[in-house]
């Protein structure tokens, strides 16, 4: 069994401690927390610090396409779809960044922390605000952006635009992705 991993947000997080942007009522966010060693944890992939910009280049030919206006997002590999999924994405006034961008974090069982109060949902697995997978994709200052799963699947359905600017994935739909590409993996987000 994978250990649950602390997502939060501003500050360099390893172990079992990984980034993360979103948060889930809209009335809270995530916040800074203090560096754990400097050593991978189970559940955790990627790399132990930061920048994103040390992380080694996938050699892979696949790459995590988002349409934005349809509210989808597939998985192609040589130039193929391998797989297709719907998601819930930023809201109007926080809106899911677009262009291209790099898988930097992957964290099994994520843990979220508002950095409105510090308190810590320790909630893990599907009914985790951010669901069974982490996907990191994107960081400005002090916000972070990944895929990920989500307990209110309707909203999915729906293909909303409610989330803080994260990309919210039905859990069976991110565990499939996440199994599938690797940190380095391309990451396009277009309008």
């Amino acid at each position: 069994m994978n250990a649950p991993s602390l997502l939060i947000i501003g500050s360099l997080l390893m172990g079992p401690v990984a980034w993360a942007a979103e948060t889930m009522p809209p009335t809270a966010s995530l916040t800074p927390a203090t560096a754990a060693p400097a050593t991978a944890a189970p559940g955790v992939q990627g790399p132990a610090a930061r920048p994103a910009s040390a992380v080694a280049a996938s050699t892979s030919t696949q790459v995590i396409l988002l349409s934005l206006g349809r509210r989808q997002i597939s998985l192609q590999r040589d130039g193929k779809v391998v797989g297709s999924w719907p998601v819930v994405i930023g809201a109007p006034g926080t809106p899911t960044p677009t262009g291209t961008f790099k898988v930097t974090t992957k964290v099994i069982n994520p843990k979220y922390q508002s950095t409105a109060s510090g308190k810590v949902n320790h909630t893990t697995g599907a009914a985790s605000p951010l669901g069974v997978r982490w996907i990191g994709f994107h960081t400005t200052g002090k916000d972070d952006y990944g895929i990920h799963g989500t307990p209110w699947p309707w909203w999915v359905d729906a293909r909303a635009a409610v989330s803080h600017g994260c990309v919210r994935m039905k859990n069976e739909h991110v565990s499939l992705l996440f199994d599938q590409v690797d940190i380095g993996t391309p990451v396009v987000i277009k309008p």
